[in-house]
């Protein structure tokens, strides 16, 4: 009986270690370096709610990392495996060093950043309500910053007309407006929706909507990782895509009972509110695909916000292989 016993054991701890041993496997650990928290990235953590990912056997580990540079940062460094922020982060990383840190996936198509002030303002809006008024833009080489500077471009307004405070660390805009450093503030969601849960102001306007489409927020890692991993790209890629097309095929209030483990201290409402107000901006690509125009666009600005003075060898720093 005894003997029974210990073979029954022996087996059962035999089982219990082949399936640990499959596990280990099948499943990719991959650490994703993200600039922000924020519901402007939905399908994304629609991906990663809806199980996208595991179902591809892509563990994913997600580290909040401030700053596109840092983003850039942790990828060189192999703190993290892929980056999760603006590209070009990616473009200054190939001006400085010549290192590539490839593009392969996007995911917003535009600016997310709204525009608020005052709700006096709120019913008749234009840019030029910003002449000669203080503006909280973010700091200098930021994309905030660049793409609002581009948006005055777009509506003829002069740059040097707008006091744009470029002082302010992105994480602190918030609470800089808040206690009367500016007349407006450039905010991304859920910080928008608070400054109006707050009464301290309404959101007039959406910046994406006057710059028009560009590759905003995009996945990108090191050239020798994606040489070595392609597998792990490709299903990376499929899994973010079918965040993707669930993000466009259900409404707000279905998203935002999906993604509310994110933003626990969030209501299903008022999450549904903020993006239903991204859905209205059209903020998200309807796939991965890099698109290469969009990309020259984003150079564009960068070279009029004269951050860079020339444009880099684009197609060295994208790649659609994993699109197809």
């Amino acid at each position: 009986m005894k003997k029974i016993i210990i073979f029954f054991i022996t087996l059962l701890l035999i089982v219990l270690l082949l399936i640990s041993f499959k596990k280990e496997k099948n499943t990719n650990v991959i650490k994703v370096s993200e600039v922000t928290h924020s519901v402007f990235y939905t399908p994304w953590y629609v991906s990663l709610e809806k199980g996208y990912f595991k179902k591809e056997g892509l563990d994913i580990e997600v580290v909040l990392t401030p700053g596109a540079d840092k983003v850039a940062t942790s990828v060189i460094s192999n703190d993290a495996n892929i980056g999760f922020s603006g590209p070009e982060a990616t473009i200054y990383v190939y001006n400085n060093s010549k290192q590539k840190l490839i593009t392969f996936s996007s995911l917003t198509k535009r600016d997310g950043q709204f525009i608020v002030g005052d709700c006096k303002y709120k019913d008749n809006f234009s840019l030029k309500k910003l002449i000669n008024k203080k503006v909280l833009a973010g700091r200098n080489a930021g994309m905030p910053l660049m793409m609002f500077e581009y948006a005055l471009k777009k509506q003829n307004i002069n740059k040097e007309d707008v006091l744009i405070d470029k002082s302010i660390e992105f994480s602190a805009l918030s609470g800089a407006y808040i206690s009367g450093q500016g007349d407006f503030v450039n905010l991304f969601e859920p910080n928008a929706s608070n400054i109006e849960k707050q009464k301290y102001g309404c959101v007039l306007s959406s910046l994406g909507s006057i710059t028009g489409t560009v590759p905003y927020t995009t996945f990108y890692a090191k050239e020798e990782y994606i040489n070595n991993n392609k597998d792990i790209i490709k299903k990376f890629t499929k899994a973010l895509n079918k965040g993707l097309k669930y993000t466009k095929e259900n409404n707000s209030k279905t998203l935002a009972k999906t993604i509310i483990n994110q933003f626990p201290d969030t209501t299903i409402d008022d999450l549904a509110k903020i993006i239903e107000r991204y859905k209205n901006a059209d903020s998200w690509y309807d796939n991965t695909f890099v698109n290469i125009d969009d990309y020259y666009r984003l150079i564009d600005i960068m070279i009029y916000g004269k951050v860079i003075d020339k444009k880099p060898p684009l197609e060295t720093l994208i790649t659609n292989e994993f699109n197809k």
